[in-house]
């Protein structure tokens, strides 16, 4: 039987390196680049949310803030782009092999009418975008809603991240410190626990609309 004990420590040792090795491009040349390259993975496979190094970077220089949350909106929305098109090249062949042909029509149609609302929740929440963006390629939602709703949940969420460390700084670096390492470890969770539950929707939608069709 596994330890599970020496596990969950291991991978919380993990998850704080990372954590560390993310926010130290804070206080390099290199801030800008990395925040860029760190949003645009962590909407289709990385992670760490691009708000562990947006939060020190803003509080380093708060004049640059609004510049910060421009960037990680544009890299997290083109990285969502990416997210995407691995859904829908590399995730699609997968899950209608899991679920069969019929069931991920059935899907699509759920998701082509409500595909707005899907990935501005998935933007703007703390469940993982990539959840959103790699679904949103499998099951073929409209590209353009997907990127307009993109556009806006990502800016939304980013720019009041910055504006709050503008105008509140130390105060959101307090509460940032406390609960860092518990956010990281529930966005981990938050991610399995959002492709299961996604599985089990494809499934139950898919039940619905073949007994749909067989009536």
């Amino acid at each position: 039987m596994p330890d599970f004990e020496s596990l969950s420590q291991r991978a919380h040792e993990t998850l704080l390196a990372v954590l560390q090795w993310v926010e130290a491009f804070a206080h390099t040349p290199y801030g800008g680049w990395a925040l860029f390259a760190i949003a645009f993975m962590e909407s289709s496979f990385f992670p760490i949310p691009p708000d562990v190094l947006l939060i020190p970077l803003c509080l380093a220089d708060p004049e640059m803030a609004f510049v910060f949350a421009g960037i990680c909106t544009v890299a997290s929305v083109l990285g969502g782009m990416f997210g995407y098109g691995i859904g829908y090249y590399g995730g699609r062949p997968l899950f209608k092999r899991w679920f069969g042909e019929g069931r991920m029509r059935a899907v699509e149609v759920y998701y082509d009418k409500y595909n707005a609302w899907a990935t501005g929740i998935g933007g703007l929440t703390p469940l993982p975008y990539k959840l959103f963006t790699i679904s949103g390629g499998a099951f073929a939602i409209n590209f353009k809603i997907f990127v307009v709703a993109s556009i806006v949940a990502r800016g939304l969420r980013f720019f009041t991240v910055a504006t709050l460390l503008y105008f509140f700084g130390e105060p959101v670096r307090a509460f940032i410190e406390q609960y860092l390492n518990i956010l990281s470890v529930a966005f981990v969770v938050l991610l399995i626990l959002g492709f299961w539950l996604v599985g089990r929707r494809v499934r139950r939608v898919g039940s619905e609309g073949e007994s749909g069709a067989g009536a």
